[in-house]
């Protein structure tokens, strides 16, 4: 009769553990290049703020900069630029905000932000735009 006490927990456990672990979103930093380089880049050129490369940042410092959600000297929220309504706004123009259209904000906030990181000065691959 133990075994079947224990079993009942142990399986409940288990099943949890899965359902915890299917919900996890792992970013993907190719899609978050692609729409970096798309679509921050090509708007960043266009200022005279210029080009912001991954590489002029630390790791630490682009989680602070994503943490913080504060974009052009805390005038706008970084999430504004990944949101699906600013993806709708410029598709015509862009076709990397096309592309993503159907993106949930989150997923493409965390692709760009698996990107920049590993792309930072001290990530894994040091990267620029070109």
């Amino acid at each position: 009769m133990k075994p079947a006490k224990i079993l009942g927990p142990t399986l409940l456990l288990a099943l949890l553990s899965v359902s915890l672990s299917a919900s996890a979103y792992d970013a993907d930093w190719k899609r978050g290049r692609i729409y970096y380089r798309s679509v921050c880049t090509s708007c960043h050129v266009a200022l005279p703020v210029g080009q912001i490369n991954p590489s002029s940042k630390t790791m630490a410092e682009w989680s602070g900069y994503l943490q913080a959600d504060k974009h052009a000297k805390g005038k706008d929220s970084v999430k504004q630029y990944v949101s699906k309504s600013y993806r709708a706004s410029i598709k015509s123009a862009n076709k990397a905000a096309e592309k993503f259209a159907d993106v949930p904000d989150q997923e493409l906030l965390d692709d760009v932000k698996a990107f920049l990181v590993k792309g930072a000065k001290d990530g894994e691959a040091p990267a620029s735009c070109s």
